[in-house]
């Protein structure tokens, strides 16, 4: 009975004290009662801490972009996250991308020089989502998690404190407005004393109450200025994780063009085709096996063992490394992988030979061949 007795009591205090701040709150808005203004240094502090937070958050939240753009996964690892388990492993875009190529190359044939290109990107490209991998790991360790913590662990602290300085503020000048009326009141009648005597004991008790914690949430947001060194800090390492992260890229590229580089410039593009020499889109291996040379894995022409055959009148066996679509009759349309007779007729156009297919026969471009022993 006692406890209960107790708990009734506690709970309307509580509600006399909620009652008579939201009665303090609402004359301050309406102008009918006054205000204590905190001090010029408690204010500056107050805005630093609140502007701090205001743009922690706004950077934290854009990094999360830039690292993960897809919202989508944002939120899968923000739920892992608050269950406290470990989001599953996902392949990146680079590393997707690295895998069609690989595949695709594999497909049309490591022998061949656009299979061949293709697997070299594809392998650039998993080098690339693997440095992707590394620079979102570094930065949620090294720069995410610390702003994180400022937010969801101190500013957190600092605005229940704020909070908890604000009430004892409205308590303070609720105590010096029933002071003032119960002296205005001693005025008129003898009886106010008493009253006069309790309302002061409240106000110093108020007041005390009301500059203790004024000097807590002080101390507190003079922390402010540790946690932007901290920031700075992690700012450097989140810059580094970027430099380390570009430069692995850029090597990765400066490799890969120097590969894909070695092969003849009118191989790379159309632009220096001539009309009646075609050219596949891809990277052409050489015409003539035995005479080739190579660069970074990658075979480039030599045209001695096309001049042999062009200016002797016998045939030689070779594959062709890329379909073709005969243009017109007089071409011979070819299938990748195949094996056709080939001859050089006198007064061709020299990127072109005779193939011949059974007893079909035609004209075969000369890159889309390679001579067999």
């Amino acid at each position: 009975m006692n406890i209960m007795d107790f708990n009734m009591k506690k709970l309307a205090a509580d509600a006399g004290t909620f009652l008579s701040r939201a009665v303090q709150f609402t004359e301050e808005k309406l102008g009918q009662a006054e205000k204590t203004e905190l001090d010029a240094h408690l204010e500056n502090l107050l805005s630093k801490a609140e502007c701090t937070k205001i743009w922690t958050e706004k950077i934290m939240k854009q990094t999360e972009v830039l690292l993960q753009p897809n919202p989508n996964a944002r939120i899968e690892e923000f739920v892992y996250e608050k269950l406290d388990r470990k989001a599953p492993s996902r392949i990146n875009n680079p590393e997707l991308l690295g895998q069609y190529m690989i595949d695709a190359g594999t497909e049309f044939g490591p022998g061949t020089a656009y299979g061949n290109a293709l697997i070299k990107c594809g392998e650039t490209q998993k080098r690339i989502g693997t440095a992707d991998r590394e620079l979102i790991q570094t930065s949620a360790l090294n720069f995410l998690t610390p702003l994180r913590n400022f937010i969801e662990g101190d500013y957190k602290t600092i605005a229940k404190e704020r909070k908890l300085l604000q009430n004892k503020r409205l308590d303070l000048d609720a105590a010096k407005t029933r002071l003032k009326k119960a002296k205005a009141a001693e005025t008129r009648s003898s009886i106010w004393a008493e009253e006069v005597t309790k309302s002061e004991q409240e106000l110093r008790i108020t007041q005390s109450e009301f500059d203790r914690q004024a000097e807590i949430t002080r101390l507190l947001l003079e922390g402010i200025s540790s946690t932007h060194a901290h920031h700075l800090r992690c700012l450097n390492d989140f810059v580094e994780a970027q430099m380390t992260y570009y430069a692995q890229c850029y090597q990765y590229m400066l490799d890969l063009q120097k590969q894909l580089g070695s092969f003849p410039s009118s191989y790379l593009s159309n632009n220096n085709q001539t009309s009646g020499t075609p050219v596949p889109s891809s990277l052409a291996n050489a015409v003539g096996s035995p005479a080739v040379a190579s660069t970074s894995g990658i075979v480039i022409t030599s045209p001695s063992n096309l001049n042999d055959l062009k200016e002797s009148s016998g045939s030689r066996k070779a594959r062709v490394l890329y379909d073709y679509d005969a243009a017109n009759s007089t071409e011979l349309s070819l299938l990748a992988d195949e094996v056709i007779t080939v001859f050089s007729v006198v007064g061709m156009d020299s990127d072109w030979l005779m193939g011949e297919r059974g007893n079909q026969k035609g004209k075969v471009p000369i890159t889309y061949l390679e001579l067999l022993n």
